[in-house]
């Protein structure tokens, strides 16, 4: 059974309790139709369900979610992701600043662009590694505080290197993939760029193959391209800002 709710001119809060009533039921299936720019949409969510959004989601979208797989068919505003613990979030369009902001399992794929600092603050612990995987391009300050995980911009269609400013900033765990080169005058402070292999190649292989399932790609040519991995330069990378006694 499909559970259908209609979020046409329906505030954010009975829209969200409307949800977690349905997946306290038990429902595994929920359709949410007419969505424009509530906020909150599946926060702190447990359990195996799926959920469709049909529209444009506000902010927050998933936020301390553990194990739903959300499905967006429109573009989604700030940070969707946040803090996010486990589960799938697909968005077929692009998304706002902060993508998978803090973000500390499961993985967020958009089809087309990020705004500025996605993965800002991600984070790993033992088997849990999010990824945010991002089939156009991103602003400023991408993967800015990095504490583990993967960011994989697949840059589809762009020409030329990757310029955007102040990459991954004080990054101390994880690592950024780039497709294509980057202008290394764009590194911030306590990134560096690391070797790229074979191995690196089947890392993130996995990730293409389950991007181009969403979306409809195919991925032999984003498989065999060339990627820019960046990562810390080290462990502490403001040791140096603070005074010791």
């Amino acid at each position: 059974m499909v559970v259908h709710i209609d979020a046409a001119e329906l505030h954010y809060t009975p829209l969200n309790k409307m949800i977690r009533a349905a997946v306290r039921d038990g429902e595994k299936e929920i359709v949410i139709d007419h969505v424009l720019g509530q906020r909150f949409i599946a926060d702190g969510l447990v359990g195996e369900v799926t959920i469709t959004v049909n529209g444009v989601s506000g902010g927050d979208l998933g936020m301390l979610m553990r194990g739903p797989t959300l499905i967006v068919h429109g573009n989604a505003d700030h940070a969707p992701g946040n803090t996010m613990d486990g589960g799938t979030i697909v968005i077929h369009g692009s998304a706002g600043d902060a993508a998978a902001h803090s973000m500390r399992g499961g993985k967020v794929f958009v089809r087309d662009d990020i705004g500025y600092r996605g993965g800002i603050h991600m984070k790993e612990y033992e088997e849990k590694r999010p990824c945010l995987v991002v089939g156009g391009n991103a602003r400023s300050y991408l993967g800015e505080y990095m504490a583990g995980g993967i960011i994989l911009l697949l840059r589809m269609g762009e020409g030329g290197p990757f310029v955007e400013r102040g990459i991954a900033s004080g990054i101390h765990g994880g690592e950024v993939y780039v497709r294509g080169e980057v202008d290394e005058n764009c590194l911030a402070i306590g990134a560096k760029v690391l070797p790229f292999g074979e191995e690196h190649r089947a890392r993130i292989r996995p990730l293409i193959e389950e991007f181009c399932r969403y979306f409809g790609s195919d991925p032999a040519p984003l498989i065999a391209a060339d990627y820019t991995r960046i990562g810390p330069a080290s462990a502490r990378p403001f040791a140096g800002k603070y005074t010791w006694e």
